[in-house]
């Protein structure tokens, strides 16, 4: 089987693919999937509309482990309509099952954690990964217990009751959610399904790259923009480019990959900006999107290792831009991006403004969530009418887009 072995992200060290595993043994490090891809053809893709027609480079090992609600295989639409910004595409993670990209690490991970023999699993969350990990728990027929600040959304908390998660707020940060989730499955022998520390969340997501590259003819776009706050997407991203280019699947240039954050909480663009190695934890966080309000990423370290081996930056958002970006894109392409999707919409003018993006560049927004699944920072308020009462005329048609 193509899978071959676990690999420490920090310090090399190879651990048993076929073990329950989360962090390294020797420095706690994030592992990582590795493959013997040698002879691996672009005639092994399968005719599945999901991320499983990229199995033969995912770590599942028999079919029947597969674990799959449809996910993945999501819309690259061309954004037309984006002045100053020519050749702008966006992948549409909202049309994943359960409304975000965390579907794909929740299917990969939660099969694989089942095949290894896992039964009840555990993580942190800000909401999104605890509804995606919850519903494919119960597709997979394991346990799972999720643990989110008080503050989550209410949308958040319902998901993971409805899916029948054991679900628990705590008055805190993800952080600190992270730490009930640590205490609680060392003790009991639950599986910590943590970001990065479990080694096959990664694998779910890096299948986005495998389907850009196909969308584009087996041509990479010259940068994709992607929000962080846990990292996973910026890691899944710089490692499947690289195993694209190793496969020979694609010609050797790289993507620049971008780490988009809120400004009220930007530990990786501060850490970049710095020439630093590791993020420092972000004191003092003022932002109300949820999925960026995360001030001390354990892979922190290796997302500014993928933006700096891959000639990328870090680009920090106010998020009254970011609410701006989400009503633009709703308004003029009928996409209803999560805030954290819209923020690299922001990020994208502004690094165009700045020279670092040129025209003539292709260039991939990760919009990572329906924005279905959030609250409007402001409710509209709209004409109420009489039953009888005509339609007022109004004082010009909309310009035509």
């Amino acid at each position: 089987m193509p899978l071959s072995h676990l690999e420490c992200a920090q310090c090399g060290r190879r651990h048993d693919p076929d073990r329950l595993q989360t962090v390294c043994g020797g420095c706690g490090g994030t592992l990582l999937a590795r493959y013997d891809l040698e002879g691996i053809g672009r005639e092994a893709i399968g005719t599945d509309r999901s991320l499983w027609r990229y199995r033969a480079v995912l770590p599942v090992r028999g079919r029947e482990a597969e674990v799959s609600l449809g996910e993945g295989w999501t819309p690259l639409l061309p954004l037309l309509r984006v002045p100053g910004l020519g050749r702008l595409w966006l992948k549409d993670e909202g049309c994943n099952p359960t409304g975000t990209f965390k579907a794909r690490g929740a299917a990969v991970g939660l099969a694989r954690a089942r095949e290894l023999g896992a039964r009840h699993v555990a993580l942190p969350t800000a909401g999104n990964a605890g509804g995606a990990w919850s519903a494919y728990a119960a597709r997979a027929g394991l346990a799972i217990t999720v643990v989110m600040p008080a503050d989550a959304t209410d949308a958040a908390k319902a998901e993971c009751a409805a899916y029948g998660a054991r679900a628990y707020a705590v008055d805190g940060l993800i952080g600190d959610a992270g730490a009930l989730v640590g205490e609680a499955a060392r003790a009991r022998g639950w599986f910590d399904a943590s970001t990065l520390r479990e080694p096959y969340r990664v694998e779910g997501k890096k299948t986005i790259a495998y389907e850009i590259a196909e969308a584009f003819g087996w041509r990479l776009p010259d940068a994709v923009l992607c929000p962080v706050g846990g990292g996973v997407g910026v890691v899944a991203l710089h490692k499947a480019f690289a195993e694209l280019r190793a496969l020979g699947w694609v010609p050797g240039e790289g993507v620049r990959l971008v780490a988009v954050q809120s400004a009220g909480c930007a530990p990786v663009v501060r850490a970049f900006a710095a020439g630093a190695e590791r993020t420092e934890p972000w004191e003092g966080v003022h932002t109300d999107i949820g999925g960026l309000r995360v001030p001390s990423p354990f892979g922190g370290a290796l997302v500014l290792r993928a933006l700096r081996e891959s000639g990328g930056t870090a680009v920090a958002v106010a998020d009254a831009d970011i609410h701006g970006a989400v009503r633009e894109l709703a308004a003029t392409h009928g996409i209803l991006a999560c805030p954290e999707g819209a923020a690299t919409l922001a990020a994208a003018r502004m690094l165009r403004a700045a020279g670092w993006l040129r025209e003539t560049d292709r260039v991939v927004l990760l919009n990572t969530g329906s924005g279905l699944k959030y609250p409007a920072p402001v409710a509209p308020r709209l004409p109420v009418l009489g039953r009888r009462e005509p339609l007022p005329a109004e004082a010009g048609q909309p310009p035509l887009r």
